[in-house]
């Protein structure tokens, strides 16, 4: 099987003795509240799915990842891992020292080794990572309401966040489990914070034919407005799923991590995180992790030209669209039939249907899948 990203696949999450003696000299251990978002990169350092960091990045290491897109070892990354604090906050934990952090609701999270304190540019962490600074860009708004001050160290896990998901929660340890019994020797990951079209199926089942399995891992978390939620995006790939796909070559699970829009950055990030859970390739299709026009349509597949030694393949996949005269979907270099005959897989177009209550046609979206959608007073985030 394809190795971890580093070579070893990070384990930091503490058995039940060690969890108990950290809870019970918790009292003795200054605390840090932290967000969601942050518990869910806490989780993904601690069960490895961001191997191989260890803990959140230091000074050199956010360094290099901002200016040459790998850490100290050079070894590709391109998304600043960090926790920020405030200047208060930072003040009263002492480097060198542990820090108990504890979620919104006060439960114990993890503990932070902490070895670094420093501060940091917020434009330049939004123009390196976003190409941009304008705060309408989802990624540099949340930057813009960052804390001033970056903690680094290692972590180590108490436990893994309940969430109403568990079901389709899978580490990169289970994962690799699994497609070893299931003989998948190539898996191809499929990233997606929407409901799938018809479009969709078509990228994955192309993919599904050269590879053994394919991997749905839809990103759970922080999304931005507008975008499908969570439990509609699962329930309507269950239904795909069950009614489209042979059991013994699709697995669903999630994946806990906040969307941050980067673009191309994200995309490679996108593709480490793959290759720990034990994939192969990754499909990379238009704009993947853009958001409006901040980022050229295809920079997501430039950007893999970069990183020879990424370690998982990127499969590509530009314009393609349904034929009315082909009957099926098809692209630029096999369709020879006139723009009019062609439907475009819009989803904005497949959003307004679905917000009129109408259900899109079948050239558009499964109708099973509709259907599914259309049970969802409110599908959307707002």
């Amino acid at each position: 099987m394809i190795s971890p990203h580093g070579g070893k696949l990070v384990d930091r999450v503490l058995n039940e003795e060690c969890r108990q003696d950290i809870l019970a000299a918790a009292r003795a251990l200054p605390k840090l509240t932290i967000n969601d978002e942050s518990v869910s990169d806490v989780e993904n350092v601690a069960t490895g799915v961001f191997s191989p960091l260890e803990g959140f990045m230091g000074r050199a290491d956010y360094r290099n990842v901002l200016n040459e897109m790998r850490l100290r070892t050079d070894l590709p990354w391109t998304i600043p891992i960090v926790l920020d604090a405030s200047p208060e906050e930072a003040a009263r934990l002492k480097e060198g020292k542990d820090v108990l952090l504890e979620n919104e609701s006060g439960r114990p999270v993890a503990v932070l080794h902490l070895q670094e304190k420093f501060e940091y540019s917020k434009d330049e962490l939004a123009e390196k990572v976003f190409l941009t600074m304008d705060k309408a860009h989802p990624g540099v708004a949340k930057v813009a309401g960052m804390k001033k001050i970056l903690l680094a160290g290692p972590l180590d896990l108490l436990e893994v966040s309940p969430t109403p998901f568990d079901r389709y929660k899978l580490s990169p340890k289970e994962t690799r489990i699994l497609f070893k019994e299931k003989g998948w020797k190539t898996i191809v990951a499929f990233q997606t914070r929407n409901t799938p079209h018809i479009g969709h199926e078509y990228v994955q089942k192309t993919a599904l034919t050269f590879t053994d399995g394919i991997f749905v891992n839809p990103v759970i978390g922080r999304k931005k407005k507008g975008d499908f939620k969570d439990e509609v995006i699962l329930a309507s790939y269950d239904e795909l799923i069950k009614h489209y796909y042979l059991k013994e070559r699709a697995v669903m699970a999630i994946l806990q991590m906040e969307m941050r829009y980067a673009g191309p950055r994200e995309a490679i990030h996108h593709a480490i995180v793959r290759k720990n859970f034990g994939c192969t390739h990754i499909i990379i299709g238009r704009d993947h992790a853009g958001v409006g026009t901040y980022y050229h349509p295809y920079a997501a597949q430039d950007i893999f030209e970069e990183f020879p030694d990424l370690g998982i393949a990127p499969l590509f996949f530009r314009a393609f669209y349904f034929c009315k005269k082909c009957q099926s979907v098809v692209n630029e270099k096999i369709c020879p039939h006139p723009n009019s005959e062609q439907i475009q897989f819009s989803g904005t177009k497949i959003r307004d249907l679905l917000v009129k209550g109408e259900v899109p046609p079948a050239e558009l979206m499964r109708p099973e899948v509709a259907k599914v959608i259309m049970q969802f007073e409110s599908p959307f985030n707002e």
